[in-house]
């Protein structure tokens, strides 16, 4: 018989058996606090984040994060192939909702029901196989049967397979090096890619992306490289955290400078070293010369900004070459008033220079979206035609749409006499000289130099008053406008110039100069903009893949492109023109001298050089602006 207890105990001791049976019993103060995983993704959470290893035709397995709302489906996917990391990408607020954890440029997608994939390139992040920096296409460069064309083809086919949610239409998207991705999947597209945003995409990195400009060495690649490629110690070049122009200065040539801090054994700074010219190793990675030997199928958005400070060359160069050789090729080219990656951003301002709204998200909202949607959703709305150009006039702060691009005519603006400049030809010949002196190269921002943070994504858009009245910087300005000026299209430059060494760099910067006055804005008053600024070495005058030294002075015609803009010098500003030899240490340093590779100058090869810079008559310089008749 049991014996008798009152109602009221009764009731508590049933209540607190569950509690005892879940209770477990206390640990050992010794017990191993270490364990093996923690799922982060709370049952609460209102998405499904997979982890997938996908397999490669020749094996491989590439790690690929899959990221929907709950309850999706039917939904079309978004693919982006990385190198920095998808489960990173994937968790950028370890939070149960579905924006947070992804990046902001995502959201619309997501909350529209699209299906998000992120993917570790080979060898990378927690991806198998092999990792080449920028992995040439199958051919000459790379005798596997691999590339990013064919690991973007088996991505998407393991994908609509795979994917149960998904509606078998995939688009694909990224910046930078996902730029490059993206383009390189176009490449024998899968039949499921039914559309691509390129984003500032790596495209040639010795004519004006990366690695070089026309020739010239960007230094900053060597931080890069070392954070990129090295699994254990890698991050940025160990020099410190002082001003990077005594850093590089100091260090000598390029390679004597990876030489000093042990770094010209990584594969890809050799590579780098091995290659100054633009030989066959360089032009068969080019990738709008390989899309342009393709009839492109798949319907492209390839964009920029205006002031990318990385990859200002690669997605206008795609967008011509593709547009040469298919004039109907389905591409349309976007620019924005944006740094690198700009508009994955809030886009409301650039350093300085304030917009009208958020022209980051106004332009993933008005244009990305759409040109995703109506390919990829299951019984969307009929496309509408695209056209050529969609960009930014920045001075008018505006969006415009062209029917072809440059939508510009070339209209000469002549350097003359007395530091003018004129929109007729001067008569009468003349010359202005100054000193280059490798020992004290022109900085391209103000000292202190670091070349990260702010200082580095807005260096395009630093006022140039900086260097304006160096006795190694010329200038040039014309008359305060009365009426604007626009253009649309790559500025070209055309410079008659000597020099009495045996080798030169020329920089050229076309310059929006302020009112003097400016109460609307004072901070603004007498600004001079960057629009655009970009540097030639002279070795390469007679061709980009046969240098050769320069007869000491000999005038040359020295030809150029600047970055690619849509903007309107407006009435009360002034058009200038900047020339100088050295862009420090953002391009490392010409010694003026010949010397077969100026990758392995040494100090001894550093040498002063008058520079001469013709103008008017039968040497006449000018700047051939693609003026636009509003």
């Amino acid at each position: 018989m049991r014996p008798f207890l009152p109602a009221g105990l009764v009731l508590s001791v049933l209540a607190a058996a569950p509690l005892a049976a879940q209770t477990a019993a206390p640990l050992d103060p010794m017990t191993n606090d270490k364990v093996k995983s923690y799922d982060w993704v709370r049952p609460e959470a209102d998405y499904v984040r997979r982890e997938v290893m996908v397999p490669m035709r020749d094996g491989v397995k590439l790690f690929t994060v899959i990221v929907y709302r709950k309850g999706t489906k039917d939904a079309p996917v978004l693919l982006s192939r990385t190198p920095y990391d998808a489960s990173r990408s994937t968790s950028r607020n370890r939070s149960q909702r579905i924006e947070e954890i992804l990046p902001v440029m995502d959201a619309p997608f997501v909350n529209d029901g699209y299906i998000r994939v992120y993917q570790d390139v080979r060898g990378l992040g927690k991806s198998q196989g092999d990792y080449v920096m920028t992995r040439p296409l199958r051919g000459p460069l790379n005798k596997t049967k691999v590339d990013h064309a064919t690991d973007a083809y088996d991505t998407i086919a393991w994908l609509v397979k795979n994917l149960p949610e998904s509606n078998d239409k995939v688009g694909i998207i990224g910046s930078s090096y996902l730029g490059f991705t993206s383009l390189m999947a176009l490449i024998d597209p899968h039949p499921a890619l039914k559309a691509a945003v390129p984003q500032s995409p790596m495209v040639d990195g010795w004519m004006g992306d990366d690695w070089f400009h026309n020739g010239a060495f960007r230094t900053f690649g060597f931080d890069y490289d070392l954070g990129q490629t090295v699994e254990k110690g890698g991050g940025d070049v160990p020099k410190g955290g002082g001003d990077e122009y005594t850093a590089y200065l100091d260090g000598g040539s390029a390679g004597d400078y990876a030489r000093k801090w042990g770094i010209d054994q990584l594969p890809t700074v050799r590579k780098i070293l091995d290659h100054p010219a633009y030989d066959a190793f360089w032009q068969g990675q080019a990738v709008d010369k390989l899309l342009a030997a393709r009839k492109l199928t798949v319907p492209t958005l390839v964009m920029l900004g205006q002031w990318d400070q990385e990859d200002s060359y690669g997605a206008p160069h795609v967008f011509q070459a593709v547009k040469a050789a298919q004039p109907d090729a389905p591409i349309t080219l976007g620019i924005g008033p944006w740094r690198h990656s700009g508009a994955n951003y809030e886009g409301f301002a650039l350093g300085p220079l304030k917009f009208e709204g958020d022209t980051g998200l106004q332009f993933r909202l008005n244009w990305i979206k759409p040109f995703f949607d109506c390919r990829l959703k299951t019984q969307a709305a009929p496309c509408q035609p695209m056209p050529a150009a969609v960009t930014y006039a920045t001075g008018a702060n505006r969006w415009e749409t062209d029917a072809k691009w440059p939508a510009g005519a070339e209209t000469p603006l002549y350097l003359a006499g007395k530091g003018t400049l004129s929109w007729s030809k001067p008569a009468a010949a003349g010359a202005d000289d100054y000193v280059s002196d490798p020992a004290k190269p022109v900085p391209f921002i103000p000292r202190p130099v670091h070349m990260d943070g702010d200082a580095w994504r807005t260096w395009l858009v630093q006022d140039q008053r900086f260097v304006d009245g160096r006795t190694d910087v010329l200038t040039y300005a014309g008359p305060v406008l009365d009426k604007p000026v626009h253009i649309k299209g790559a500025p070209r430059v055309d410079l008659r110039a000597a020099t009495s060494g045996q080798d030169s760099d020329w920089v050229v910067k076309l310059i929006d100069v302020y009112p003097q006055e400016n109460s609307a804005n004072p901070a603004m008053a007498g600004y001079q903009l960057g629009i655009g600024i970009e540097i030639f070495r002279g070795r390469y005058v007679h061709g980009f893949s046969t240098p050769a030294p320069l007869e000491p002075g000999k005038t040359y015609s020295f030809g150029w492109s600047l970055p690619n803009v849509n903007h309107v010098f407006l009435p009360g500003h002034r058009i200038m023109v900047q020339i100088q030899s050295s862009l420090f240490p953002l391009y490392d340093r010409n010694p003026q001298t010949w010397v077969p590779s100026i990758m392995d100058a040494k100090p001894g090869d550093y040498a002063r050089a008058t520079q001469t810079v013709h103008w008017g008559g039968n040497d006449a310089s000018a700047v051939y602006l693609p003026v636009a008749a509003d």
